[in-house]
């Protein structure tokens, strides 16, 4: 008698898919060049169709995200020799606090974080004031994420966009897009990519993430800003020979960005789910995607992350209070109920809340999103 398959349980992010059994056979079956030289030919085609799902002139491989969004602001900049830049971005974006200390030690980058409103777009009289006062001879380049992360994921239409990009360019700045999770943004709000990068000067765009690729991600932009992207990479170390065999599997990703609709319906259930968990609190943004952030009330988010492990389930714990679940092509409906039952477990452990009925909506109620701690 056959054995259900027991539940994927590692909701800590969408980087834990692994490749298939397709994704394995077009790394094998890559035609490859040297990358360093420009001749990969699969390299060639990966770059190529990204630039046209994006609507840019070219785009560049880079092993990682994290390195795309060094690289991006280092290009913006100009040749060799070039002042280093001023980034300005959200406060509590992916770039501010997980990847500042890159920036400044390796970029020689002044980094300037401003509050976000709660669907994540930066704070528009910050961002006015900043851009205003100058950077003394830097040039600034003014970053945005999309989507949103320490917002539950929250998807930014290309109308919000816009509004950014226009200001920053009123100041004659560069405006680089973080777009990890573009893909999920675009199939959540019903749109091309292209829609979504249409503002920016610069994109990076990974395949590692919900697209389910094993490791990449690309910037892309015009062909002159990438001929410096090149260099930058260089001196980082990004470059790559026989890339091909990592552009392989991309490709295969790139033909899935229609699955990720998949991905958010299992969100949704979960959201749901753990709304109904008395003393859990859900975060609600206006567009969700493929995130859910949660919190049971007088526990820490380390704790809880602790006590859901010892329940099967690995979360993400947060500075904000919440833990992450992100759902993505590893999981299915069976995981996203096991994961709301290891939630109700731990929860009933805890003190009820003077005042609160077990079934009382959660303070962060439907089409709101929980005010944000600083991190």
């Amino acid at each position: 008698m056959a054995t259900a398959t027991p539940p994927r349980l590692d909701f800590r992010s969408d980087t834990r898919t692994l490749p298939d059994a397709r994704m394995r056979a077009a790394m094998a079956g890559a035609r490859v060049g040297d990358d360093v030289y420009g001749d990969d030919p699969t390299v060639a085609l990966l770059e190529e169709t990204v630039a046209g799902l994006l609507g840019t002139e070219a785009a560049l491989l880079m092993p990682s995200g994290t390195m795309a969004n060094l690289v991006a602001p280092l290009a913006a900049a100009g040749p060799p020799g070039s002042p280093p830049p001023r980034v300005i971005t959200g406060a509590d974006t992916h770039m501010a606090f997980l990847e500042a200390d890159g920036l400044r030690r390796f970029g020689g980058v002044e980094l300037v974080a401003v509050p976000q409103r709660p669907d994540g777009l930066p704070d528009p009289d910050a961002l006015t004031a900043l851009l205003a006062a100058g950077a003394e001879g830097r040039p600034t380049v003014v970053c945005l994420e999309n989507t949103s992360m320490m917002r539950s994921g929250n998807a930014l239409d290309a109308a919000a966009t816009r509004a950014v990009a226009d200001l920053a360019h009123r100041y004659g700045a560069h405006f680089h897009l973080d777009g990890a999770r573009l893909a999920n943004a675009a199939v959540a709000l019903g749109v091309p990519p292209a829609e979504l990068a249409g503002p920016a000067d610069s994109v990076s765009f990974s395949v590692s993430k919900g697209l389910g690729g094993p490791v990449g991600g690309l910037l892309c932009g015009t062909r002159e800003y990438l001929a410096h992207a090149r260099e930058s990479r260089t001196w980082l170390g990004g470059s790559l020979h026989q890339a091909g065999i990592v552009a392989a599997p991309a490709l295969v990703a790139l033909g899935r960005l229609p699955e990720l609709a998949a991905d958010h319906e299992k969100a949704a259930a979960l959201a749901d789910g753990l709304a109904s968990v008395p003393g859990a609190e859900v975060m609600r943004p206006p567009r969700p995607t493929n995130m859910v952030m949660a919190r049971l009330a007088g526990l820490a988010a380390d704790d809880c992350a602790t006590r859901l492990a010892e329940h099967g389930v690995r979360v993400l714990p947060l500075p904000n209070g919440h833990v992450r679940f992100v759902a993505h092509r590893s999981h299915d409906m069976i995981s996203v109920h096991a994961a709301v039952r290891a939630v109700a477990a731990v929860a009933a452990t805890l003190p009820a809340r003077p005042g609160r009925q077990p079934n009382e909506p959660s303070p962060a109620g439907e089409g709101s999103v929980t005010p944000m701690e600083e991190a």
